[in-house]
């Protein structure tokens, strides 16, 4: 074969050769898809990327506003998108045949559903109480609203109309908020007061006890959910007052009358309640006083020392400088025999065993009335049947050394009558002389002016 020959053989053989490559050349298979991390469409959203392209050599994919924008890598990994709105990702695939293919697919991202809201009640808390609410959730498209005992009981409104709660207690408020694909709760709690209740009660002042006019209490307001107070007193000083617990004086007898309206502006109540004043006598009655004999008193189990004032008896290590000012009574009871028995003035403890006494006043007091020669005498029967002042006011009590003498206990019931250093003078009733070792004691009734006359 000639060079020629031989030419046009390579020639043919080499065309023959490129025409069964192009006919061979491989195909681009493209294809590829995402998965959103954890199905959360609410931005941050991370994608997945899974390439599933067959025949191509070549990667260029386009994450439209993703990080990464661009990358020319077979499997890119983890793409994040920080933008809410549709996004295109792409890829073109080619191969060194010249092969080529591209495909597009979009991805629909959300804003975050941030949910909340603010609950503002007009004007107070007190039944019915009208809810203004707002709605700060961003991110939502969507709305269920759900009202405890609230009136409407429901609502899809973004915003919702003025909700009305009359029931006492705790509502929930809940809201449910969605984008279509992501939902949040959130919840918050309303308390409506309780219905208003008017109501008080009153406490007679100690030294009143005896519902004597003119007689002072204390008011204690026992009102639910009120805000202000109207009230109104009949023969009192004051009549009418608006402080939520005034102290009132009774100045006359009778049933007299306490009247409170309270409000909150919204409801309003009222309650009436009575007291009953009786005259005034000026005399006290205090009954079933125990005074102890010396081993009671100094071994402090029963008093020997009285307060008329506060109606309070006193054994040895009560007494003190401050109290023993206050002293009206000193019983000196020798023993549980009662064979000397003795009341003295708190200033003239010399023929007792009690040590003397700081700032005391001076009591006259007259033990024995059957031998006293001063003028006075008092019956067990005048004494029970004492209802006013009157007969101690008339009466001039005079200290005489044969009243002053002790006594036994073999008259019972004894009268004895004295005056306090204030001028007020009464009478006490020994009714018995208890004998019960070292914690024997008398039993005594006390009458005794208020103030003197």
């Amino acid at each position: 074969m000639n060079i020629i020959s031989r030419y046009f053989y390579g020639l043919i053989t080499f065309m023959l050769l490129v025409n069964c490559a192009k006919e061979e050349a491989v195909p681009v298979d493209i294809n590829f898809e995402f998965e959103v991390f954890n199905n959360d469409f609410s931005v941050p959203v991370e994608v997945i990327i899974f390439n599933n392209t067959r025949g191509a050599d070549s990667y260029e994919w386009a994450f439209e506003a993703g990080s990464p924008a661009i990358s020319s890598q077979r499997n890119p990994g983890v793409v994040i998108f920080n933008t809410k709105g549709t996004h295109k990702i792409s890829l073109k695939a080619t191969n060194e045949d010249g092969s080529e293919a591209f495909l597009e697919k979009v991805l629909n991202i959300d804003d975050p559903v941030a949910i909340n809201f603010t609950v503002t009640p007009e004007i107070d808390t007190f039944s019915p109480i009208k809810a203004q609410i707002e709605n700060l959730t961003t991110g939502g498209t969507s709305y269920q609203w759900t009202f405890q005992d609230g009136v409407p009981a429901t609502s899809t409104s973004e915003q919702p109309p003025v909700i009305v709660f009359s029931t006492p207690g705790e509502h929930k408020i809940t809201l449910e908020a969605t984008n279509g694909r992501e939902t949040e709760t959130f919840e918050q709690r309303i308390e409506v007061a309780p219905f208003l209740e008017a109501d008080f009660e009153y406490e007679v002042n100690f030294e009143d006890d005896d519902f004597q006019a003119p007689v002072t209490v204390t008011i204690k307001n026992n009102s639910i959910s009120a805000t202000s107070y109207e009230w109104e007193f009949t023969n009192a000083t004051p009549l009418n007052s608006d402080e939520a617990e005034p102290n009132v004086t009774f100045n006359a007898a009778g049933t007299q009358e306490l009247k409170l309206t309270a409000s909150n502006g919204k409801e309003t109540k009222s309650i009436t309640k009575t007291i009953e004043i009786v005259t005034d006598t000026n005399l006290r009655v205090l009954k079933d006083v125990n005074l102890g004999v010396n081993a009671a008193h100094t071994g402090n189990s029963i008093g020997s020392f009285y307060d008329l004032d506060t109606r309070s008896v006193f054994y040895a290590n009560e007494l003190t400088p401050e109290n023993s000012s206050s002293i009206d009574l000193v019983y000196f009871g020798l023993n549980e025999n009662f064979t000397r028995n003795v009341f003295v003035s708190p200033d003239n403890l010399e023929n007792t065993t009690f040590p003397n006494l700081q700032n005391v006043s001076k009591t006259k007091i007259i033990n024995t009335l059957e031998n006293c020669m001063c003028g006075v005498s008092l019956s067990v029967n005048e004494f029970d049947t004492m209802t006013t002042d009157a007969m101690l006011r008339a009466t001039t009590i005079t200290e005489t050394p044969e009243g002053s003498l002790a006594f036994t206990n073999s008259i019972t019931p004894r009268i004895i009558v004295f005056e306090t250093a204030d001028g007020r003078k009464g009478a006490l009733k020994i009714k018995q002389f208890v004998a019960n070792g070292k914690d024997s004691f008398i039993d005594v009734d006390i009458k005794v002016q208020k103030i003197a006359r």
